[in-house]
């Protein structure tokens, strides 16, 4: 009797996706794009290790047995934690203070990589995915933040999305002043604030409505704790999500304790908060939250950066001041930005919805200073690979075809292996990307095998060809447009079509012919 073998299941973690050619090299092409405009900039490649030490990353810190969710970690054998990065910008801030006597100041880098959350998965969330970064560290003014904002704008149109994004900026001292009105001490508290209206785009007023009151059950049944806010601050917080500068909103004071009152037009209809001209936008803060000095600086400081974006001509269809803008890392301490890509898809519900942020930053002046003790600005900006791409496709500026294969040289021989190996050698020392068919089959099965293979081009040598000193090349792209004038498949073959005999002597010539009529590079 013999033991059945157990075979093991072929499948993927949740969360986590494989990444076939020609997606790859569409996001290679995206990300060169990227690179040329982060370069025309100034900036310059950094790589940081997948794995960093937790405490170095910042987030979060060994507990009981492991650090908490949100990363992923494990114990070295020194028993330091070490834990994949969540993010590019950590890995920065270690990398600068620990090359801090050597570095330019300010320090101007970018970097692509992948990235993990230790997160629940789900529709277009994933558990690993690329981020592709530039960050400024050492300059504290605002024409570093509106630079970021700038370099943003200038790369969605090199990608060919001109007209359909908007950066959003905002910054974190208008939110720390509404903090301030409402008497919140509770850092943790205010966290949870911050990370419900930084899910107003995803989950809709209903939704953060929940996270800032008694918390929310999602659809797949779990629990999220709520903020505790009362009813007053949650329709306050209401009014900045979807306020416009047309909104009135009056400070007072009640019992010494500085808090706000608004006006709604009406308090069940979400307010276009887009506005056509960023200054005013300022002044519609300035104006009706001059609640606390805190919340006062922050305008101002929107306002500088309104100053540097007229200046160079950025005007507010492209970056546009948005108080709603909260972003959801705890490091962030200033301005806070975001793209937005405006145009509408439709959602796994069939719903019409805005496509939504492919990537954000902000300034985090606290980050690097961990490290040292004298304060270190910085700002930066990521964007998220995969949902930028995913985007890019659906405006048809993404190339996702499967990308042009090797030229494949046929064994037709087995005992000619040599002379094959010879021929795929010439075409490599041409130049030409090319490979001999290295499985068992006969030609029909070669042929399909150069089908899969998206080869542009095949050579044939049987002992006919031999003889005569010939080698057949087929043009396979032709070849398949021809073949559909064809409705006989024995007639399609008596004509070959795109099949011609060269000299074995002009073969890399013959099949170099070939590439540049189908425009193979």
């Amino acid at each position: 009797m013999t033991d059945t073998k157990k075979l093991i299941d072929p499948r993927l973690p949740r969360g986590f996706e494989d990444r076939l050619p020609g997606e790859i090299a569409a996001v290679d092409a995206m990300i060169a794009k990227i690179r040329a405009v982060f370069e025309r900039y100034g900036f310059d490649p950094v790589e940081t290790p997948l794995f960093e030490y937790t405490e170095t990353l910042g987030k979060f810190l060994p507990d009981t047995d492991r650090p908490n969710e949100g990363v992923f970690s494990l114990q070295d054998d020194d028993e330091q934690w070490l834990s994949l990065r969540y993010d590019l910008t950590a890995p920065l801030a270690r990398y600068f203070a620990q090359n801090y006597d050597r570095l330019p100041k300010p320090f101007r880098s970018y970097r692509q990589g992948l990235v993990f959350r230790n997160e629940k998965p789900g529709p277009g969330r994933f558990r690993q995915f690329m981020q592709f970064d530039a960050d400024t560290v050492g300059a504290a003014g605002p024409e570093a933040d509106a630079e970021m904002c700038m370099m943003m704008a200038d790369t969605m149109d090199a990608l060919g999305l001109a007209g359909k994004y908007v950066v959003k900026v905002n910054n974190r001292k208008v939110l720390d002043g509404i903090r301030e009105a409402f008497g919140i001490i509770e850092d943790g508290r205010w966290l949870t604030v911050m990370r419900g209206l930084d899910k107003f785009d995803r989950l809709g007023w209903d939704g953060v409505e929940l996270l800032l009151g008694k918390g929310r059950l999602d659809d797949s049944g779990d629990y999220t704790a709520g903020a505790n806010l009362n009813v007053e601050q949650i329709k306050q917080l209401h009014f900045l999500l979807t306020s416009s500068p047309s909104g009135t909103l009056q400070p007072t004071t009640s019992a010494g304790t500085p808090v706000l009152q608004f006006q709604f037009d009406d308090a069940d209809e979400v307010i276009d908060r887009g506005s056509p001209d960023n200054r005013q936008t300022v002044e519609f803060i300035r104006a009706n939250l001059p609640f606390n000095l805190t919340l006062a600086d922050g305008a101002d400081r929107l306002g500088s950066m309104v100053e540097l974006f007229d200046a160079a001509g950025y005007k507010a269809d492209r970056i546009r001041i948005d108080p709603s803008v909260v972003r959801g890392l705890e490091y962030y301490t200033g301005p806070v930005f975001e793209i937005e890509l405006t145009f509408e898809v439709k959602n796994e519900k069939g719903q019409k919805v805005v496509f939504g942020s492919v990537g954000g930053g902000g300034r985090y002046d606290g980050l690097v200073s961990r490290f040292r003790n004298e304060p270190v600005p910085a700002t930066g900006f990521s964007i998220g690979v995969s949902r930028l791409a995913q985007a890019l496709k659906l405006t048809g500026n993404l190339g996702a075809e499967t990308p042009v294969g090797p030229v494949v040289v046929l064994v037709m021989d087995r005992d000619q292996t040599a002379r094959y190996q010879a021929m795929v050698s010439e075409l490599r020392s041409a130049g030409i990307r090319a490979e001999m068919y290295l499985g068992p089959s006969g030609m029909n099965a070669q042929m399909k095998y150069a089908n899969r293979r998206n080869a542009p081009a095949v050579v044939i040598e049987g002992s006919q060809e031999r003889e005569q000193n010939l080698v057949t090349i087929k043009d396979m792209i032709a070849g398949a447009e021809a073949s559909k004038q064809f409705t006989d498949n024995a007639e399609m073959k008596a004509a070959r079509p795109a099949q011609f005999n060269a000299p074995r002597t002009g073969l890399v010539e013959a099949v170099k012919r070939v590439l540049a009529n189908e425009g193979v590079n």
